[in-house]
């Protein structure tokens, strides 16, 4: 099962990959021939505002989709962990995202929050009813709220499964001394949510390199390059500008900053060591 693994591995994964680095070095259009430029399409993706630009608003994404989203699905993963039945109830409206493409999503938002027939219009509420995806000062805004609304569930599903693992008899003992909720929260729940806190983290971290269709759909990149991050900036850069060598460059600096980031996370949060935490293991 191994050589199957590998080969699946190296002919969807390791060729193209090998084949964008090589491609970063070429002068191509996408249509003609293509040239070799050295390091010029680095050079030119390393100074360019444009690019710098996206990757600080990549950087914010990261951190405030991590902020944002990390805390509440810990916290709607606790609770749906629950035996009463209306918090099932709940978990079902909890998680129909999930069920909804991005671009759906997207299309959704849009139109709900059109200035002129959405949803502040509908409702007669003027301080709902502003250029949300329009204003350079508020797009950034919504789109983080829109992928937090699409992941939470997500995550959420990740912590509702970890709290499950929990033995109960941690708990017990717990009560028995006479711990409150909140330091059997702080002092159980966290503790042994770690590895899946680490998990969650990492895809929220890394996968906010990937956040592409949402966005596009939502906002194009704008208004201006409000909201153009580096995955957008490389689809533009690319199919925009017909420049695939520096669309190339982008696509390896996501690659080697998600390689790092997930690597830097497992080794500062000892995940290499997981071991089994069930009860009895």
């Amino acid at each position: 099962m191994v050589i199957p693994a590998l080969a699946f591995f190296a002919v969807f994964a390791l060729i193209p990959l090998a084949g964008v680095l090589v491609l970063s070095f070429m002068s191509w259009d996408g249509l003609g021939t293509p040239t070799w430029a050295g390091v010029d399409n680095w050079l030119r993706t390393l100074t360019s505002p444009e690019t710098g630009n996206a990757a600080w608003l990549s950087f914010v994404v990261m951190v405030a989709s991590w902020l944002i989203q990390a805390p509440i699905s810990l916290l709607l993963g606790v609770f749906t962990a629950g035996h009463q039945r209306y918090r099932a109830v709940l978990a079902v409206l909890y998680f129909l995202p999930l069920v909804f493409s991005a671009a759906a999503v997207a299309i959704a938002f849009k139109s709900l929050l059109d200035p002129n027939f959405g949803l502040g219009s509908a409702l007669g509420i003027d301080a709902l009813a502003q250029n949300w995806l329009g204003d350079p000062q508020l797009a950034l805004g919504v789109v983080l709220f829109v992928i937090a609304w699409s992941f939470i569930p997500f995550h959420t599903l990740l912590y509702q499964a970890g709290v499950k693992q929990i033995p109960a008899s941690l708990y017990e003992a717990a009560m028995i001394d006479g711990a409150s909720v909140w330091t059997r929260f702080w002092s159980i729940t966290i503790p042994q949510l770690r590895y899946t806190i680490v998990t969650s983290s990492t895809l929220m971290l890394v996968g906010s390199l990937t956040y592409f269709d949402l966005i596009y759909v939502l906002t194009a990149g704008g208004p201006g390059n409000a909201t153009r991050i580096l995955p957008l900036d490389m689809y533009l850069v690319g199919f925009r500008s017909f420049d695939m060598g520096r669309a190339s460059v982008i696509a390896v600096i996501l690659v080697v900053v998600g390689l790092t980031l997930s690597l830097v996370l497992n080794r500062m949060s000892g995940a290499n060591r997981m071991e089994s935490q069930m009860e009895g293991a």
